[in-house]
């Protein structure tokens, strides 16, 4: 038994480690490239620089208006994360404590938004935007956004809204609360582990996302970071050594912010495997 639980745990620290390294290994080499030199990238690409070319980083932070992409990118993440918040919280909340026919159908169709992915809808989403004067806007950004995210985090909310025992909120409807207390000042405060996840990963989504700002954005000051970045890919040839700088800079905010919010993260995560 000692010798089997000595073996396992060795297996699982392998796994790990593996898997670690996986995860960590793209963002190492694309910090390790991004100092370098266009003719050092090409001839040792899995090497450690040997002169460190921190003007790569300048240089892509102005070519690429880094600074600009920040403002746009954190205007569309932090709007989309609080709307989604809010109406997938509405909506699970209604679809958790409440009866009324249809519920079921109403839930298994806004679960169809994880079934389907957005971007096959691309051109119906286009023409939409279009005739509503959105697009090469952030608000349609927005718009778009907060749609895609919205099914994901219903889901999540519900669950966990769920296992909320319903003698809670009959306790405060006896003491006179209304539904937009009981929802505020009962429901959100026990199900906080589950906001934390929803706000994280729409973050992350939102932030990382290249497909849609390139669709419907094409002024460059309104570019987002992902967008921004892109302009280090020319017609016949790529600055490669711009370009990981400049996708250094834009992951480090989601990098940063997990870090500082891995707890969070981590937390909801295992109390939701517990209920």
């Amino acid at each position: 038994m000692m010798r089997f639980s000595r073996l396992y745990k060795f297996l699982a620290y392998l796994v790990m480690s593996v898997y670690a390294f996986i995860i960590v290994g793209p963002f190492f080499m694309i910090v390790m490239n991004s100092l370098k030199s266009m003719r050092e990238l090409f001839l040792r690409p899995f090497s450690l620089p040997t002169k460190f070319m921190y003007q790569n980083y300048v240089q892509a932070w102005q070519r690429a208006s880094i600074a600009r992409g920040y403002l746009n990118s954190a205007i569309v993440a932090a709007v989309s994360v609080i709307t989604v918040v809010i109406l997938a919280s509405m909506f699970a909340y209604m679809i958790s404590k409440y009866e009324f026919k249809g519920r079921r159908y109403l839930f298994l169709y806004s679960m169809l938004g994880l079934a389907l992915p957005a971007r096959l809808a691309v051109i119906p989403i286009f023409l939409l935007l279009r005739s509503l004067g959105l697009t090469n806007s952030l608000l349609g950004l927005i718009v778009v956004y907060s749609s895609v995210n919205i099914p994901f985090s219903a889901f999540i909310l519900k669950n966990f809204m769920d296992s909320v025992p319903n003698e809670l909120c009959e306790a405060a409807r006896i003491d006179g609360a209304s539904v937009a207390k009981i929802y505020s000042r009962v429901i959100l405060p026990l199900v906080k582990p589950a906001l934390s996840i929803v706000a994280i990963v729409t973050f992350v989504n939102v932030w990382n996302d290249f497909f849609f700002p390139l669709i419907l954005i094409n002024d460059r000051s309104k570019a987002t970071i992902t967008l921004a970045v892109s302009i280090f890919f020319g017609e016949y040839s790529t600055q490669w050594h711009l370009l990981f700088s400049g996708l250094a800079l834009s992951i480090a905010p989601t990098v940063i912010l997990f870090l500082i919010f891995s707890q969070y993260f981590i937390a909801g995560m295992t109390q939701g495997a517990i209920k």
